[in-house]
């Protein structure tokens, strides 16, 4: 929920209205500067980040889920309402938590018997058929996949046998270190401690999903090139946080380590150099006005985040020297191109070498070799929590919350 509507308002994560439940009206979002701008703008998929915001985001739309999680195969979705109301209410079954348990969501239908990747991305190939292109058009396509419950259609998990998969080099049993999370959401799909042959069988169905999606993805892509408007068009692929799904014993993307904070992003098209890798530090947040940038567009003021069209034209421009990273109010940490630091609100704290350790394996801060290091990371650590308006860091003492803390969970 931050990241989503850190990409939508290109703020930073302090910044946001507490997790981005809801995005309030001064907060312009990356569909509204666009519509105002004379681009029809098309909303699909997965919106978590309140009616009101999606409302005034979109000009047209289709299956529209209003939810974080649930069932690919029987997805509550809303038709497009130009009034903005999605109010209606529907059956919604099951709760993959509670199986037994029938739930009611708002929602105005359900397509059951197709995928939840398979039905988003029909509605936007219908979109794309249909547009008569009149105006330049924004068309967000938001999956579900690849969030549990991991199921897909048939033909994409024989594609992977769970004995044939190899476990990450960073396996193990359980995490070292308490996280203050390991007994939440993703971290209770799997046992206690974590199981090779288990942690295979979640491996096999998670590229499995991923398939589908990469699958569903090329039909859209198809699409776009069919219509001839392919090459005028900038394609931005990107997600939220990954999922560990055993690296350090770990199932879910409630931790800082790369498994989880790095995310894919790909631009394409024009004004983007061709099949180029950049190793720029970036946040989702920067994908706003890097839109902006390309289109000739001034990004609202409420955005915060940095154009990333100055690398496209030079590898060697810096956007950033450090990202700050934050889950919770028990997680931060601070990575730049060498090292990274992470701080526990137990006490713990791990130092890894990214250039000779890129699995986060062994942990240097111990090591009397690094306390030159350490200190320094800590030091910078606590400048970025302030300059980002982190009032959780530094840890609250027993005598209570530092004041004005917001005492709010929030992650990235």
């Amino acid at each position: 929920m931050p990241s989503r509507a850190m990409l939508h308002t290109g703020r930073t994560l302090f910044h946001l209205e507490r997790e981005g439940q809801e995005i309030p009206d001064a907060h312009i979002t990356l569909g509204e500067c666009l519509r105002r701008s004379g681009y029809t703008a098309c909303g699909i998929g997965k919106w978590h980040n309140g009616r009101r915001a999606y409302a005034r985001s979109f000009n047209c739309g289709a299956e529209i889920f209003l939810c974080g999680m649930g069932d690919h195969w029987n997805v509550p979705a809303y038709a497009f309402d130009p009034a903005g109301q999605y109010d209606g209410r529907c059956p919604y079954v099951p709760d993959p938590f509670h199986s037994n348990r029938l739930e009611f969501r708002d929602c105005d239908h359900i397509t059951a018997g197709k995928h939840s990747t398979d039905l988003f991305v029909d509605a936007a190939i219908r979109f794309l058929q249909t547009d008569d292109g009149a105006r330049p058009f924004f068309l967000y396509v938001s999956l579900m996949a690849p969030h549990d419950p991991r199921t897909m259609p048939e033909k994409f998990r024989k594609m992977y046998d769970p004995a044939r998969i190899e476990l990450p080099a960073n396996f193990a049993a359980e995490h070292a270190i308490d996280t203050g999370a390991l007994r939440v959401r993703d971290e209770l799909l799997a046992d206690f401690p974590r199981r090779p042959d288990e942690i295979r069988r979640h491996l096999a169905e998670y590229y499995a999903m991923i398939s589908h999606l990469d699958d569903a993805f090329g039909r859209l892509m198809s699409a776009l090139r069919s219509g001839g408007r392919r090459d005028q068009t900038i394609i931005v692929f990107s997600s939220d946080n990954g999922l560990a799904v055993g690296q350090h014993g770990l199932m879910g993307k409630q931790s800082l380590y790369e498994h989880s904070v790095r995310v894919p992003l790909v631009f394409a098209g024009p004004g983007i150099p061709r099949g180029e890798r950049r190793d720029q530090m970036v946040y989702l947040l920067d994908i706003f006005p890097t839109l902006c940038d390309l289109a000739g567009l001034a990004p609202p003021e409420s955005v915060e985040g940095r154009s990333l069209r100055p690398c496209f034209r030079d590898p060697s421009a810096e956007i950033r020297s450090a990202l700050y990273l934050a889950y919770g109010a028990s997680i931060r940490g601070i990575s730049d191109r060498r090292y990274k630091l992470i701080e526990y609100a137990g006490g713990a704290a791990q130092l890894f070498d990214r250039q000779s350790d890129p699995w986060e394996m062994h942990n240097l801060a111990a090591g009397a070799g690094a306390r030159a290091i350490l200190a320094d990371r800590r030091q910078k650590l606590a400048a970025m929590a302030a300059e980002w308006d982190d009032r959780d860091y530094p840890w609250p003492t027993r005598a209570g919350p530092r004041a004005g803390s917001s005492g709010r969970s929030v992650r990235i």
